[in-house]
């Protein structure tokens, strides 16, 4: 039993980085040091050695924010590996949705011909991609501005050094709340799909991961998490999420405060206003307005500490909102005359 416990754990631990579906994917980490020396070397002018020194600082990679990464990471896997068979799952959702529909529309349409194959396909990936990456920016606009949430979302922007591991710097709870955002994205996602067009639903992959994804990740995703500031063209990061718009959205400057919510597509933040271009060559300091630098890396902090100020964000909106009910003017009912 303890061994299959081990197995099972050492096999989610490294899924990370063998599973092309997963950020930290050796062959995107390897695709990302590439396209960070090409940067380094080619636009910014630095020699081999001096690209190669910035990509691999110590600060980014051992210092004390990035060992706290590790542990994070290596503690959520097992957490995680617990919770998640007792979470929401995609196909609960998916046949949930798939009943509702065939229920509201008494019975399903016929199949478009087959010749329609690739067209379903590409649109089912398309519409999986942009509602996935939709709800992204929704659930994590929402964890910067509930109190509440932000006392969990907080523990991955105490990062003070970035690399491509602090992607996983995340309290579970926020990781309970991301698996149930997927659950009912791409469960309702593929249950519409599936009503209207049976068998002829599937993705268009890449080594198993969806291709938009492969993309994304191939194309210099775990840059976002570093301190190479590869920026794109301004009307470029009006479409697209550059590595350094994401690092602004680390940043501890005002003017980038709730800034650069999106994963991949930065159209959300253009529409909403939160949107901010990266400026070149510009200094970056990391982590929390207010928070001593040398109490946000232990595990209380980590993992205790948002429930207690979680718990008092509920307190003070509760205590907030009886205050507002006992000020508010009462109103005498007809009947009471």
């Amino acid at each position: 039993m303890l061994e299959q416990a081990a197995g099972s754990y050492f096999d989610a631990l490294t899924a990370a980085f063998v599973d092309p579906g997963k950020r930290l994917f050796l062959g995107y980490l390897g695709s990302a040091l590439v396209i960070a020396l090409v940067w380094l070397t080619w636009f910014k002018g630095r020699s081999l050695a001096q690209a190669c020194g910035e990509v691999f600082n110590r600060e980014s990679w051992w210092s004390r924010s990035a060992r706290a990464d590790y542990r994070v990471m290596a503690l959520n896997s097992a957490i995680m590996l617990v919770l998640s068979p007792r979470l929401l799952s995609q196909l609960g959702v998916s046949i949930f949705v798939f009943e509702w529909m065939h229920g509201a529309f008494q019975g399903r349409p016929g199949p478009p011909p087959a010749h329609f194959d690739w067209v379903v396909m590409m649109a089912f990936t398309l519409c999986l991609f942009v509602l996935d990456d939709f709800s992204r920016y929704v659930v994590h606009r929402l964890l910067h501005r509930v109190p509440f949430l932000w006392s969990f979302h907080k523990v991955h922007h105490t990062a003070t050094s970035l690399n491509p591991l602090t992607v996983y710097r995340t309290h579970p709870v926020e990781g309970v709340l991301f698996v149930l955002r997927s659950a009912v994205v791409h469960g309702s996602c593929t249950a519409v799909f599936v009503f209207f067009f049976a068998n002829q639903v599937s993705l268009a992959t890449v080594l198993g991961a969806a291709v938009f994804n492969f993309a994304f990740n191939a194309l210099g995703a775990n840059l976002r998490h570093s301190h190479v500031a590869l920026g794109f063209w301004r009307p470029v990061e009006r479409v697209f999420i550059s590595p350094a718009q994401h690092q602004v959205h680390h940043s501890l400057a005002r003017r980038h405060v709730d800034r650069n919510f999106g994963a991949a597509l930065a159209i959300w933040d253009v529409a909403f206003r939160t949107h901010c271009h990266s400026e070149a060559d510009e200094t970056l300091r990391f982590g929390v307005k207010g928070e001593p630098p040398d109490r946000v890396h232990t595990l209380a902090a980590l993992y205790w500490r948002p429930f207690t100020e979680g718990g008092r964000a509920v307190w003070r909106s509760g205590a907030r909102f009886l205050r507002a009910g006992a000020t508010r003017p009462r109103v005498q009912s007809p009947g009471a005359r």
